[in-house]
């Protein structure tokens, strides 16, 4: 778990450590206690949503240390994604004929939303009309109770930490924008996205796609029947994918 979330989220947390720069730092110990611990040179990184943003930045700054990165619905401009969504999400409204989601939406005013309470309501209703996660949150709470890694104090820590959110890094996360941040990269790079993404909508990861300078190669994976969480809405299709991304950068024991 990530600082601030779940078993990294003790009652006296720090909130103020909670910095991109410090994710990235944290990512960066971690793999190279995976990289001595199962005795490799170079692992894979795979980033979904918000770790994403951490996770091309630390591919970046530490390409020696990565086969490839997956990035797994990239946040390419959060203010942008939200101008995209919200046609996108007044259509939808007006289609299922929802006037209290209406009203909601014409209250919270026009995007770019830069109070994140606002956002988080603006990102429910996107939820709510199919742009978002592609399950239920019922169905996410019963593959979170059978993990084994669990217990009932780690639930309440994970409760805590999911309150929290984004606050404290909101406006950090807010005004990150991937095109200028990383324009180019050094490592394989596959991006994983949802036809049907409103959180981190495939026009923009499309668009970043073709300006990315990556020296190793890049790659864009479409997952025509997900939203925002295509490992749950096409599983398989995840799977096999990654197979690929295996097949495709792993190096041989006489390459190491």
């Amino acid at each position: 778990d990530q600082r601030g979330a779940g078993k990294s989220n003790p009652k006296n947390f720090n909130e103020q450590t909670m910095t991109i720069s410090q994710f990235v730092v944290d990512a960066h110990q971690l793999t190279q206690y995976l990289k001595n611990r199962l005795h490799k040179k170079k692992i894979y990184l795979l980033g979904h949503s918000w770790g994403t943003i951490f996770g091309i930045k630390l591919v970046q700054e530490y390409p020696q240390d990565y086969y490839a990165y997956i990035a797994v619905s990239q946040v390419v401009n959060g203010k942008k994604a939200s101008q995209i969504a919200y046609p996108w999400l007044k259509k939808q409204i007006l289609k299922k004929g929802h006037k209290g989601d209406l009203k909601k939406l014409q209250k919270l005013g026009q995007p770019p939303f830069l109070n994140h309470q606002k956002y988080v309501r603006f990102a429910k209703l996107v939820d709510r009309y199919g742009g978002g996660m592609d399950v239920g949150f019922t169905k996410l709470l019963w593959i979170a109770l059978r993990a084994p890694e669990y217990d009932w104090s780690d639930y309440w820590a994970w409760l805590r930490g999911a309150n929290r959110g984004s606050g404290p890094m909101w406006q950090a996360t807010s005004d990150f924008d991937v095109t200028k941040e990383v324009p180019e990269l050094q490592v394989p790079v596959y991006f994983f996205s949802g036809n049907n993404d409103y959180n981190t909508p495939l026009t923009l990861v499309q668009q970043y796609f073709n300006i990315l300078k990556a020296l190793a190669g890049k790659h864009l994976i479409v997952f025509q029947k997900a939203a925002h969480t295509p490992f749950l809405k096409e599983p398989l299709k995840f799977y096999q994918e990654l197979l690929k991304v295996k097949a495709e950068t792993y190096y041989t024991k006489s390459e190491l």
